[in-house]
C-alpha cells in the first residue's frame, strides 16, 4: 500500500515546527501498527524561490517508510506512507488531518507489488500451471 496525502490549508505554526514534525514521525508508526527501525530525521529546506522553503522528514519502518514535506508559505504538505503490509489508511489519514489541522485533502491510495508472491506455495502452483499450459500449446 502507498498512501499519498496532499494537505491544504494546514496550520502554519505546525508546518514550521521541526520538533512537531519529528514527534509526528516518531509516534505514527506505532499508531498505525508499524515497526519503527530508526529515529526520524527532519531538516529545513530552502528552495530557489523564497516561498518554497519548508521542512522535510522521514522515518524508516520495517515495512518501508513514512515521509512528510511541508511548504509553510503555501500552508501545504505532502505525506507518504509506503508499506509492504496492509494498514488502516483511514486511521492514518485522520491522524494526519487532525495533527496538522488540515482543512482540505487530496488522497491517493495505490496498491503496489500486486504480482509479488505473498504466498510462495500458491505462487509456485500458478507458475507450474502456466508452464504446463505453455508447454501444451507448444506441442499442439
Amino acid at each position: 500500500m502507498h498512501l499519498i496525502v496532499d494537505g491544504y490549508e494546514a496550520d502554519y505554526q505546525k508546518l514550521i515546527d521541526l520538533d512537531f514534525i519529528y514527534n509526528i514521525l516518531d509516534v505514527t508508526p506505532e499508531k498505525i501498527s508499524m515497526t519503527k527501525i530508526m529515529p526520524p530525521y527532519v531538516f529545513k529546506y530552502h528552495g530557489k524561490n523564497p516561498e518554497d522553503w519548508g521542512l522535510s522528514g522521514f522515518v524508516l519502518i520495517a515495512e518501508s517508510h513514512i515521509s512528510i514535506h511541508t511548504f509553510p508559505e503555501k500552508r501545504y504538505l505532502n505525506i507518504d506512507i509506503f508499506s509492504c503490509k496492509v494498514f488502516d489508511s483511514e486511521a492514518a489519514i485522520k491522524l494526519m488531518k487532525d495533527n496538522f489541522s488540515i482543512n482540505k485533502t487530496q488522497i491517493k491510495l495505490l496498491e503496489r507489488g500486486i504480482e509479488y508472491p505473498h504466498n510462495i506455495e500458491k505462487a509456485s502452483n500458478i507458475v507450474s500451471l502456466e508452464r504446463c499450459q505453455l508447454q501444451a500449446t507448444k506441442t499442439s
